[in-house]
Parts: structure tokens; sequence; C-alpha cells
């Protein structure tokens, strides 16, 4: 056998040995569809508790302007609380959004 025949055939063995491992696309995409919403609903839960920990440091920078005497209260508290809101509504469409 020559080198040519012996690369040939070594060609066709590993498209062989690829062909087998080869798996059904769709089967990829199911499988990864199941660990995306696997995820999703920890991925929610740390979307709230990021917004109930701003809420909280949002509602101490508020009071302490308040109490300062501050004339912008009212916009850093407006801005605050839709930075909450966000969160909050960000979460629930997306989780609507995708049927989770």
């Amino acid at each position: 056998m020559n080198k040519t025949t012996q690369w040939i055939i070594a060609a066709q063995l590993f498209l062989v040995a690829g062909m087998v491992n080869a798996q059904d696309g769709n089967a990829g995409i199911n499988e990864a569809t199941q660990q995306v919403r696997g995820y999703f609903q920890s991925g929610t839960g740390l979307m709230y508790a990021i917004g109930a920990i701003v809420g909280l440091i949002g509602a101490v920078k508020v009071f302490n302007k308040w109490n300062n005497g501050e004339p912008d209260t009212g916009k850093v508290a407006a801005a605050w609380f839709g930075s909450c809101v966000f969160l909050v509504v960000v979460a629930t469409v997306l989780q609507s959004f995708f049927g989770i």
C-alpha cells in the first residue's frame, strides 16, 4: 500500500467515525431549550432579588436626601422606584413571553 492509499483509507475512517457520532439537530435544539428553561426560573428569582436590593438602597438614599432637605428628592425617588419597577416588569414579561 502506498502513502496515498493509506491517507485515503484514514480519511474515510475518520468520516465514518464522524457520521456515527453525529446527532440529530432537533435533539440538540430540544436539549438546549430544556436547559434554558431550567435556568430561567433561577434567573427570574435573581432579578426579583436584585430589584429588592436596589429598592432598599434607593429607599435609604431617598430618606437621607429627604432628611437633609435637598430639593431634588422627588427626582431621585422616581429614578430609584422606576429602576425597581423595570426589573420586576422585565422579569415578568420575559417569563410570560417565553411561556415559562
